[in-house]
């Protein structure tokens, strides 16, 4: 009963927010009494501490399965934020916005448990792009992963708004890329760039 109760506030939170959610929607909409919920979770808090872990988890399982796939570089950057854009597109308002502003102690953990997974991915992506041809081989990876990381991370902890965040994530990414790529990396990320849809 715990597992199913995390995986409806996940995606209850996610839809529709942190801060509206309460436990008697939650209750309501598993058709349980308040009651159980408290049997398991003792408080809010506790319930979303969980619920961002397991999305966590979920998330990084996602990329490590595109990753698996063997695209590109860029082409797997690509994949990502559709999976992104996919996940969230049923939210109006960034989940990472609302619990920066709403639960900022819970945001606080969430942010030091994506540094090192986010950082891991983007470096392990920019070293195989260079390999791959695709962005050149002189680049300081370290402080691109850093430029990357901080782009991403402050669009969507101070833009409310999940399709404008949506937005500018799909430029940050282009920006990225444009930054580090080869010739061969242009004409890999127009190739991209086409086939995305917002």
């Amino acid at each position: 009963m715990k597992e199913k109760i995390i995986s409806k506030a996940s995606d209850m939170f996610l839809k529709l927010g942190f801060k509206s959610i309460t436990m008697d929607d939650i209750a309501g909409e598993m058709c349980i009494s308040k009651k159980t919920i408290y049997k398991y979770f003792c408080n809010k808090e506790i319930l979303i501490e969980e619920s961002t872990a397991t999305i966590h988890k979920e998330v990084h399982q996602i990329i490590d399965n595109i990753v698996a796939k063997n695209y590109n570089a860029i082409e797997e950057n690509f994949e990502i934020r559709k999976m992104f854009k996919e996940m969230f597109k049923a939210s109006d308002t960034s989940p990472i916005y609302q619990l920066k502003k709403h639960y900022p102690e819970i945001y606080e953990k969430v942010m030091s448990r994506e540094i090192k997974e986010c950082n891991t991915t983007f470096e392990r992506n920019i070293r195989k792009g260079i390999d791959e041809g695709l962005y050149r081989s002189d680049l300081n990876i370290e402080y691109y992963v850093r430029f990357y990381y901080h782009l991403i991370f402050s669009n969507k902890e101070n833009i409310s708004s999940e399709k404008e965040s949506q937005k500018i994530e799909l430029e940050i990414l282009e920006y990225h890329t444009r930054a580090m790529a080869t010739p061969a990396g242009i004409i890999e990320l127009e190739k991209q760039l086409l086939n995305y849809t917002i």
